[in-house]
């Protein structure tokens, strides 16, 4: 079941001229910001089919908020973010991919706008989750090609979404993927991000900011330390899509003979750098990543 959120404003998502917050009822679109005044025309079906649109997917008891952007598309994109983050951080990577799909952006569940649930949920539920928002919402609404991107704790989702739904899932894109098996504890991590934030601009340290905040800390502990725990070199060889895996070329959270060992577990994977990112390689520039996902796309 989707439920549309009227109250939530699309610029936690889109940026710029994109803010325009729309909701859907009984089928139809609806403009919630009269941008063009009383005199203004009404939207094209064109238009009303390609307004951003924010929403609410149940699955039973579970919800995931998500912004969905760009015109209707046999190709689907889903940007599933990172421990304590949200479909925000996405906001250049989805305007870029907007040009060639459907773009979904996620809040897991904990984190952004998607309420908590009553215990941290472990890699395996989230990534079952995901799969049934794909097929429920991104599949119904005509996408033929879904391509789901993950970003540092968002790869360990997508990576089990892949491996046990396999018919659901056409490519996968991991950027950043966790967690090192040489650092494993929290220590560790906390050390690691705050080495990789040091030289990062203002408005990414501004971005993470305010996406940590939205996340209790106590939640952020528990779900951290099932992150920690999620052996994903065990899942990866059952990966059966294609796949690219990106490393900021001065991420000090996921160092370079980790990143390119989960590239060689998974069969026909291929790897790729981003020269002078860190850590958070999609939010600096959307732009150098955004060309290697479509770059591999065309070949794939």
């Amino acid at each position: 079941m989707v439920r549309t959120n009227p109250s939530l404003s699309d610029d936690r998502f889109l940026s710029g001229p994109l803010r325009q917050a729309r909701s859907l009822r009984a089928g139809k679109s609806r403009d919630t910001t009269s941008p063009g005044g009383s005199n203004a025309l009404p939207p094209s079906a064109s238009e009303r089919e390609a307004a951003p649109v924010t929403a609410t997917f149940w699955d039973d008891d579970a919800a995931l908020t998500y912004s969905r952007m760009g015109r209707p598309s046999e190709r689907a994109y889903v940007l599933v973010h990172g421990i304590g983050m949200g479909r925000a951080v996405f906001a250049r990577l989805a305007a870029s991919l907007a040009k060639t799909g459907r773009v979904y952006g996620v809040d897991l569940p904990g984190f952004g706008d998607t309420p908590r649930p009553a215990q941290a949920w472990d890699m395996t539920q989230y990534g079952d989750l995901i799969a049934a928002f794909i097929e429920r919402v991104v599949r119904e609404e005509g996408a033929r090609e879904v391509v789901v991107v993950g970003h540092s704790m968002g790869t360990e989702v997508v990576v089990e979404a892949a491996a046990s739904h396999r018919d659901l899932i056409d490519a996968l894109v991991l950027i950043a993927p966790t967690v090192n098996d040489l650092e494993r504890t929290a220590a560790r991590q906390v050390m690691r991000m705050v080495q990789d934030l040091h030289d990062e601009s203002l408005r990414v340290l501004a971005s993470g900011f305010v996406q940590y905040l939205k996340a209790n800390p106590l939640w952020f502990l528990k779900v951290l330390n099932v992150m920690l725990h999620h052996e994903v070199e065990h899942v990866l060889p059952r990966i059966a899509v294609p796949t690219l895996v990106v490393r900021g070329e001065d991420d000090r959270v996921c160092p370079r003979p980790w990143v390119m060992s989960v590239a060689e577990a998974i069969p026909g994977a291929t790897y790729a750098e981003a020269e002078g990112h860190g850590h958070e390689a999609m939010i600096r520039s959307a732009s150098p990543v955004a060309e290697m996902i479509e770059g591999f796309l065309g070949g794939s």
